[in-house]
């Protein structure tokens, strides 16, 4: 799900129903009119605090940076929300404990990326830390790691742009990509990419929504893990 923060323009009432007016960015409208949406989740900040499976997430994210930095839980989790205030510009620490949900969501965030850039596989999959599938997709292909499993990636081509035609010369900023490593790049390919979404609950991301990180490669890079990969094969 992508999550968008906007402002309304206007609110109709029509009886016991309203037609509720949005400006959103162009890309967006175009990303929306692409994928043929005709539904949308509205959501309103209404102060509901964090949830039980939103703190388990947390928790057992911050257990696995614990584990691999060798700091205590509880000294990660303070080292993290010095990280995540920084992250995104706040000026006071976070607390778990009666934060909102979308506070609890974007700290969640913050611990995915620090993971993912680290390169720290954690117990289980990515997947089922994240509470904010569309983020953790982008950030898997910034930092090249699998967003299955969390092993170092190469760049899946979703939509392809064509054998013999220079990329440097096409406009594929439209064009969806993943980050898969090797194995999981090889299943995408055996079962299609329509049944490989449907079984991981994955999808492609439009490469103009992808920033920062490691997004500026060249192709070659794209269509190899590295030896960063191969060492993990080995493993």
């Amino acid at each position: 799900m992508i999550y968008i923060s906007t402002k309304i323009e206007k609110i109709l009432e029509q009886g016991d129903q309203a037609v509720v007016m949005l400006r959103i960015p162009g890309q967006m409208a175009e990303l929306m009119s692409r994928r043929r949406c005709t539904e949308v989740q509205l959501a309103v900040e209404d102060g509901r605090l964090i949830s039980p499976v939103q703190r388990r997430k947390g928790y057992a994210t911050l257990r696995d940076i614990s584990n691999y930095t060798g700091y205590t839980v509880e000294a990660a989790k303070e080292i993290m929300k010095v990280e995540h205030m920084l992250r995104t510009g706040g000026n006071e620490l976070l607390s778990l404990r009666d934060c909102t949900m979308t506070e609890a969501r974007e700290f969640i965030n913050t611990l995915m990326e620090y993971a993912l850039k680290e390169g720290l596989v954690l117990t289980e999959s990515g997947l089922m830390r994240t509470d904010d599938i569309d983020t953790y997709l982008i950030q898997c292909i910034r930092y090249r790691r699998c967003c299955i499993c969390g092993r170092p990636a190469e760049i899946h081509h979703v939509d392809a742009i064509g054998m013999g035609r220079d990329r440097r010369r096409v406009d594929d900023s439209r064009n969806e990509v993943a980050a898969l490593c090797r194995l999981h790049h090889t299943i995408a390919h055996q079962k299609g990419w329509q049944q490989f979404m449907d079984l991981y609950r994955v999808y492609g991301i439009e490469r103009f929504r992808i920033k920062g990180g490691k997004e500026a490669v060249t192709d070659e890079q794209e269509d190899s893990c590295g030896g960063d990969q191969k060492a993990a094969d080995n493993t």
